[in-house]
C-alpha cells in the first residue's frame, strides 16, 4: 500500500544529498508532491552541469561545492543517494535534531502500491533481477526493473503518481528491484513482497567496519516483511542460510549442493543435472542444466532464484524455460566480446570484488590471460592466489591495486604491469595463443581510471574490437 505520510510532504523542506541518478529522480519526485526541495552535492556546478539540466532550477534550491552540507541545517527531511556515507558527521547532526534521514529507495517505496520483488547480495544481483524482469515481461506482465540497477525506483514512483493524478490504474503489476547494502542502510518503510539475499562475501570494507556490519545492512531487506510475504535464501552460503531463522516472512531456499531443509517451506534445487522446484507445491523439473544459455556455475544459483520469483509471481514453467534458454547474461558480466585468431575475449568488468573474479575464473576451463586491478575496496587478494596459480597463464595488472595484488600472489612469476587498459589488452592479444581466453575481471572498483565499471567495460570492448583481424 502507498504510505499515508507522503501527503505530509507538501510544503516540507527536503534536502536531497547526492546528485547521481537516484538523487535527481528523488528530487523530481519530491517536487511532484509539492515539497520544498534543495539538492546538495560536494561536486561543483561545472562537474554537475549535465545533471542539473534534468532539474527545474527555478523551483529548486541548489547547494554545491565545499559548503554543500549547509543545505542540511534547515531540512525537515533528508534523502540520501547510495554513494553518500550514512554515518557522515553532517548527517549525524541532522539526526540529533530529530530529523529523519532516509534512502531514495525508501522514499520511492512509499509511493508504490504494486508488489515489490527485491533482491540483494554481493554478486549476481543485476543478472538475476534482469532475468526475473524478462520472464515476467514474457509472461505478459507490466514490469518495472531497476533500483540499484539502471532506473531509480523514484522514476517508477513518479510514473505511478502521474497515473493516479489522471485517474488511471498503477502502470505496473510488479516492481523488480535490485537493492544494494548502501540503499538499505537507512530504510524505514521499504517492504518487499518477495525479498532475497543471494550471497554475502567480503566487499565494501572501505565503507563498513566489519563483515558483520555489512551483513547487517543486507539483512535490512527483510526488516518490514510480514508472514504474508516471502523471504528467499541461498542455502549454500553459510552466512545467508543462518539469516533465515530471523525472518518473519515465509522462508524459501535455493541450493546447488543439498536437499531443502525441513524448516524451509519450499524452493528450487539442483538434482544431478536437472533444476527442480517445489515452489508450486510439488516437485517439478524446470530444465536441464545444459539448456541454460548463460555461462558460469554461479549463474545456476541466479537461475534458481529467478525461477522462484517467477513462479511466485504466476509465470508458467514453459515461459521460464524459454527465457533461460535464450538469456545470454548482462553486459560486463562474463560477456563474450570477440573471438580473434582462436582467442576468446571476455568482459567481466562487473567483477568488482574478489569473489566475483573467483567465480569468473572458475567458469572458464581454458588457459586464461587475466587483466585485473583498479581501486581496492578492502578485498583480500590472497584468496585469488590458488585460482591464479591453477588457471591463469599470465596476469596483467592495472591501476592503484597493482602492488597489492602482486604481493598477494607471491611466488607467481607470470605477471606484467600495464600503465593503461590499452597496454594491457595489447599485451594479452600479442601473447595469447589459439584456444586461450583473455579475461578482464578486475576484482576492484573502477574509479581510479574510469567513470564506473560500465565505462571500464565499454573501453575494454572498444579496444578488443579495434584489434586487427
Amino acid at each position: 500500500m502507498v504510505s499515508e505520510d507522503i501527503m505530509e510532504l507538501a510544503g516540507t523542506k527536503v534536502t536531497v544529498v547526492g546528485l547521481a541518478r537516484s538523487g535527481v529522480a528523488a528530487a523530481r519526485l519530491l517536487q511532484e508532491v509539492g515539497a520544498r526541495v534543495t539538492v546538495a552535492d560536494k561536486k561543483d556546478r561545472t562537474e554537475l552541469s549535465t545533471v542539473l539540466e534534468h532539474l527545474d532550477q527555478s523551483k529548486i534550491g541548489v547547494t554545491l561545492g565545499s559548503g554543500y552540507e549547509s543545505a542540511l541545517e534547515t531540512a525537515d527531511l533528508v534523502v540520501i543517494s547510495p554513494g553518500v556515507p550514512y554515518r557522515m558527521e553532517a548527517l549525524e547532526r541532522v539526526r540529533r535534531r530529530g530529523v529523519k534521514v532516509v534512502s531514495e529507495l525508501d522514499l520511492a517505496s512509499r509511493f508504490l502500491s504494486a508488489p515489490i520483488l527485491a533482491l540483494t547480495g554481493t554478486n549476481g544481483k543485476s543478472t538475476t533481477v534482469t532475468m526475473i524482469g524478462k520472464i515476467l515481461q514474457q509472461s505478459g506482465k507490466r514490469v518495472f526493473v531497476g533500483g540499484n540497477l539502471g532506473t531509480a525506483l523514484s522514476e517508477a514512483a513518479g510514473n505511478s503518481l502521474q497515473a493516479a493524478k489522471l485517474g488511471r490504474p498503477c502502470p505496473y503489476d510488479f516492481l523488480v528491484v535490485e537493492v544494494s547494502s548502501f540503499q538499505l542502510e537507512t530504510v524505514e518503510q521499504f517492504h518487499p513482497w518477495i525479498a532475497a539475499i543471494l550471497n554475502v562475501t567480503v566487499d565494501h570494507q572501505d565503507r563498513y567496519d566489519s563483515i558483520d556490519e555489512y551483513v547487517a545492512a543486507k539483512t535490512r531487506i527483510l526488516e518490514n516483511q510480514t508472514p504474508s510475504d516471502y523471504a528467499l535464501f541461498n542455502l549454500d552460503d553459510v552466512r545467508v542460510a543462518a539469516l533465515r531463522r530471523g525472518a518473519r516472512a515465509r522462508v524459501l531456499g535455493f541450493t546447488r549442493t543439498q536437499t531443502l531443509p525441513q524448516d524451509v517451506a519450499g524452493g528450487t534445487y539442483l538434482d544431478r543435472d536437472r533444476i527442480m522446484t517445489t515452489v508450486t507445491g510439488r516437485p517439478q523439473e524446470v530444465c536441464r542444466r545444459g539448456e541454460i544459455k548463460i555461462i558460469g556455475n554461479h549463474n545456476i544459483e541466479n537461475v534458481m532464484a529467478a525461477t522462484t520469483y517467477a513462479l511466485l509471481s504466476g509465470c508458467s514453467l514453459d515461459v521460464i524455460r524459454q527465457v533461460l534458454q535464450e538469456f545470454p547474461g548482462l553486459e560486463h558480466a562474463l560477456e563474450i566480446v570477440r573471438e580473434r585468431r582462436g582467442v576468446r575475449f571476455i568482459n567481466d568488468s562487473k567483477g568488482t570484488n574478489v569473489d566475483a573474479t573467483l567465480k569468473a575464473l572458475e567458469s572458464i576451463d581454458q588457459p586464461i590471460w587475466l587483466i585485473a586491478g583498479g581501486r581496492d575496496k578492502g578485498g583480500d587478494f590472497s584468496r585469488l592466489a590458488p585460482a591464479i596459480r591453477q588457471r591463469v597463464k599470465r596476469l596483467i595488472l592495472i591501476g592503484e591495486a597493482t602492488p597489492l595484488i602482486a604481493n598477494a600472489v607471491q611466488g607467481y612469476q607470470a605477471i606484467d604491469r600495464a600503465s593503461t587498459l590499452r597496454e594491457a589488452v595489447e599485451l594479452a592479444a600479442a601473447g595469447a595463443a589459439t584456444g586461450e581466453v583473455v579475461l578482464m575481471s578486475p576484482a576492484c572498483a573502477s574509479f581510479d581510471m574510469f567513470a564506473d565499471y560500465q565505462d571500464r567495460g565499454r573501453q575494454f570492448k572498444a579496444l578488443v574490437q579495434s584489434l586487427p583481424a
